[in-house]
């Protein structure tokens, strides 16, 4: 395939539980209300996530993320429960590189909508899509710390590669530094 191909995941995809619908402007408003009420849990880990999230922040954050869909260099889905009422979080496919194929898988829920299993089933169905294009390799990678987030690569079958010790930076404290775990699958 050339460089100037452009390809593309599906724009919607539905579960049992769920529609992961490609991102849109218009979810600002929603967007915007998850992120602040979700602070407490997004904070420790999300450098994103340090304060409220306004309006023009979302819509800017959501204009960006509808550009890297459109270019086939990044596949971000809203999560919402089957009737596209409500907002439940965000997942997405980035740093793609269709040559191999690769990406790396990354994602967030609302608080209210934790410990139900919907971001296992929602990057459950980017993994099938993914399988669809033909990926070969996708990672997941977490700060080591957060155990919750870490738990969704696992019940999905993929393996711990390694830890990348003193990583980045922490979410909250740019002085403390964090290890990230790299999870794989390949195929």
């Amino acid at each position: 395939m050339s460089d100037a191909a452009v390809r593309h995941l599906p724009r919607e995809i539905r579960t049992d539980r769920l529609l992961l619908r490609a991102v849109s402007v218009d979810d600002a408003a929603a967007q915007a209300e998850a992120v602040t009420a979700s602070l407490p849990e997004l904070e420790p880990w999300m450098p994103w996530a340090q304060s409220p999230q306004t309006l023009e922040q979302a819509t800017e954050n959501l204009a960006a993320a509808v550009g890297r869909f459109e270019a086939g260099t990044e596949s971000t889905w809203t999560i919402w429960d089957p009737t596209g009422e409500d907002f439940i979080g965000r997942t997405s496919i980035f740093a793609v590189n269709w040559k191999v194929p690769k990406g790396e898988i990354g994602y967030w829920l609302t608080s209210t909508h934790t410990g139900r299993g919907y971001m296992r089933e929602a990057v459950g169905a980017v993994i099938d899509a993914a399988d669809h294009e033909g990926f070969r390799r996708l990672e997941i990678r977490c700060d080591r710390r957060n155990t919750r987030s870490a738990r969704v690569p696992l019940s999905l079958g993929f393996e711990l590669d390694g830890v990348f010790r003193n990583d980045a930076v922490s979410a909250t404290d740019p002085s403390l530094l964090r290890d990230t775990l790299v999870h794989s699958r390949i195929r």
